[in-house]
């Protein structure tokens, strides 16, 4: 397991670079002055200049470029340009809630997944398949804006159940910040949880095609036993793989769905730092999610590995 994570290093580490210079290089394409954001629309051509100066912006740009992933080696991740504070600092703030908010939605994918795999690969009843199969592809056909909409209408503004946005840390008061939570991880998690639910019923009708399942089935052993034993282990390997994906999707999703339920993570400080032309903000955040993303892959991979023995030979 050792020389098969060694080996993954060095295609991760690059994929990493390539994700730093791209970020870099797209954010400077972005119409738009950092400097003329701070300056005002009245300033002069000067009081321009000097705030360009100040900020290190009439560098060269392969010179800015190295003198960002510098800092980032030695950890320090500079001062924001427009937002005010550390970056270090103000992603901090919002990390917690991020990461609240996709360990919930993860929890629901896993759930909600296992559920629409299973019911939809051994229900003998037609009027329980038609109806996972409906689910599954509304929530795959519908955007995160148009599915967290809906959501709040129906429980916030019909039903008053759930609060329609915002956040209540969970350590202050769990079943408030539960509630608070539910909506937001719910329509996170649905495109995901559909994914994974047609992915897992494939995988478990495939391994009940089997002969060896279908001997043993004639021998007489429980069909649940079959199931819990023989055919989900047997399809799990490529479920966890393509769990690892959606958790990636979910880091990315997160931040839409943050604006739309308010919810005050990553996202917002993101919308902030385009808005404002912030570019210690937004390419140290999307740098951040790269990298998560980067590591979840390569967890998934050895947890892969780890379930199939003969991937670590490859």
């Amino acid at each position: 397991m050792r020389s098969y994570l060694l080996r993954r290093l060095p295609s991760a580490l690059l994929v990493l670079f390539a994700a730093s210079f791209l970020i870099f290089a797209i954010l400077r394409l972005v119409p738009g002055d950092p400097a003329t954001s701070l300056a005002g629309p009245d300033a002069s051509p000067a009081t321009v200049a000097a705030i360009r100066d100040r900020l290190g912006l009439d560098a060269p740009l392969l010179s800015q470029y190295a003198h960002w992933i510098g800092s980032l080696l030695t950890g320090d991740l500079g001062p924001s340009y427009a937002i005010g504070g550390d970056v270090s600092d103000l992603i901090g703030d919002g990390l917690g809630a991020t990461t609240e908010l996709t360990l919930a939605a993860l929890l629901f994918v896993i759930l909600l997944g296992t559920a629409f795999g299973i019911l939809g690969a051994t229900s003998r009843s037609r009027w329980i398949r038609s109806a996972i199969r409906v689910t599954t592809t509304a929530a795959l056909a519908a955007p995160p804006f148009v599915s967290g909409v809906l959501l709040v209408v129906l429980f916030a503004v019909v039903l008053g159940v759930l609060p329609p946005g915002g956040r209540v840390a969970f350590f202050d008061a769990p079943d408030l910040a539960a509630q608070y939570l539910l909506l937001p991880a719910l329509c996170l998690a649905l495109p995901s949880a559909a994914v994974l639910g047609r992915y897992l019923k494939d995988g478990i009708e495939r391994a009940l095609a089997e002969d060896c399942i279908r001997t043993a089935t004639a021998a007489g052993i429980a069909p649940r036993r079959l199931l819990w034993r023989h055919a989900l282990p047997g399809a799990l390997p490529p479920v966890v793989t393509l769990l690892g994906m959606q958790t990636g999707h979910l880091l990315g999703g997160a931040v839409l769905v943050e604006a739309i339920f308010a919810w005050p993570g990553l996202g917002q400080l993101a919308e902030q730092g385009l808005q404002r032309r912030d570019y210690p903000v937004v390419q140290d955040l999307l740098l951040l999610l790269v990298a998560a993303f980067v590591v979840v892959q390569l967890l998934t991979d050895l947890v892969h590995a780890w379930l199939d023995p003969r991937i670590r030979w490859e």
